[in-house]
This record gives C-alpha cells, sequence and structure tokens, in this order.
C-alpha cells in the first residue's frame, strides 16, 4: 500500500522541494478515504482546502441544467485537484466524486498558505501546476468546440499512449460510459466510431485494452476530426 510520503514524492507540486520543506508539509495533511461513487466536495461549495490522489481515481464533473453530465476531468495518483477556487478564495465550481476506492491527501487552505509564505519555491511549483491544468483545458475546449467526435477521441488515445508510454497497446482506465461523457458525447455514439476505428484498421478493441494499429492514421483522424 502507498504510503502518502511516496504520492509527496511523485507529485509535481512537490517536486524538487528540500527534506525539511517536505516535512512541513507532511505536518499539515489529513488523509480522508472515499469508497467507489462517494462525493469528495459538491459544486458551489466553500474551497476549505485542495487534494493530491494518493491511490485511486478521482472525476470532476458538472451537471447541465438538462441533468446531463459532462466530466471535466479524471484524476489519477500524484495528481492535484480542488487547488483554484482555493487559492482565489471561491467556492468549488465542480463536483468530485471517487470513481473507485481512493486515498486522498487533504491540503487545508489557511495552512498550506502559510506555507508558501514561509516557502517561496512552493508557489512555483504551484504555478507549473496551474499551468498545466491551463493547458489541459485550453486542449480541451478546442477539442470540444472545434473537432468531430472521432477526432476528440483520436487526440485521446494518442496523449493516453504517451501517458502510459506506449506505441502500440494501450489500457483505457475509465469506463467506456465516462470516456463518452469525458469527450463530450454518449455512449451509443462512442461504441459506433470505435467500431468504424476498428473497420478501417485504426485501432483494435478487446475489453479495456485498445492496439494503436495505425499511429499515423490515427494522427491525421485527430487533425481533422472526421472519418
Amino acid at each position: 500500500m502507498k504510503h502518502f510520503q511516496d504520492t509527496i514524492v511523485e507529485s509535481l507540486l512537490f517536486a524538487g522541494l528540500p527534506q525539511d520543506q517536505l516535512e512541513s508539509i507532511q505536518n499539515i495533511i489529513v488523509e480522508k478515504e472515499f469508497g467507489k461513487g462517494e462525493t469528495i466536495f459538491s459544486e458551489g461549495e466553500e474551497g476549505t482546502g485542495f487534494y493530491v490522489v494518493s491511490q485511486g481515481m478521482v472525476k470532476i464533473y458538472k451537471v447541465s441544467l438538462e441533468g446531463k453530465e459532462q466530466i471535466i476531468h479524471i484524476f489519477g495518483s500524484g495528481e492535484v485537484f480542488g487547488e483554484v477556487p482555493v487559492f482565489m478564495g471561491e467556492n468549488y465550481p465542480a463536483n468530485a466524486v471517487a470513481i473507485k476506492k481512493s486515498r486522498l491527501l487533504f491540503f487545508p487552505r489557511v495552512a498550506f498558505v502559510n506555507l508558501i509564505v514561509q516557502n517561496p519555491s512552493l508557489s512555483l511549483n504551484m504555478l507549473a501546476v496551474l499551468s498545466m491544468r491551463l493547458r489541459q483545458l485550453a486542449a480541451q475546449i478546442e477539442n470540444l468546440s472545434l473537432k468531430e467526435v472521432p477526432g476528440r477521441l483520436a487526440s485521446y488515445l494518442i496523449l493516453l499512449s504517451r501517458e502510459q508510454d506506449q506505441t502500440r497497446s494501450i489500457l483505457l482506465t475509465i469506463s467506456k460510459s465516462q470516456l463518452a461523457s469525458l469527450l463530450g458525447t454518449i455512449p451509443e455514439t462512442l461504441s459506433r466510431i470505435l467500431a468504424k476505428m476498428s473497420s478501417r484498421n485504426l485501432i483494435e478493441v478487446n475489453g479495456k485494452e485498445i492496439t494503436l494499429l495505425d499511429m499515423d492514421g490515427l494522427e491525421d483522424l485527430a487533425e481533422s476530426g472526421k472519418i
């Protein structure tokens, strides 16, 4: 079982910090566990602190007036979430739910801000995390607004192959219904596109394992957005 010290070492937020600062950070951490499907925070709640995933997986999502769920991002081990409203002194702008049993590290807002005042290098790491989040959101907005669903899916598969350091076979870490929500579509449409991509020999689907048969073709699809 991973201990929270391992998570701190792995997280971009704490990269390069000296041991004494890491020890100061460990002193303010509150470990929390959430079961699958359990709510971590809801949209509109006060942003009292942020989280780092130690084990498990968390989805951030919003619900439209029509009741449709749109997943904004899914976070895994070592990743930070809920930090933006905390540092702006605002409420959480979306919902967070554990999509599998998860252990999270909670950082109370006031205690962490005090640490930043004492350790300016920590603020540079926080800026790096926020900059990365901004790039992720910009890419998602581009995908959802400018590309057709096949292009969004191709872009996601390419991104996943890079994250998993694989050029041939990748593993979906979320369900296909969650993937559909992340891509701004419905499961039935996702299934049809996966089948069409398979018939074009771009990919081969075996449950959650997807073999990338034609990376050049996937990159073309990601660029054009249409199949």
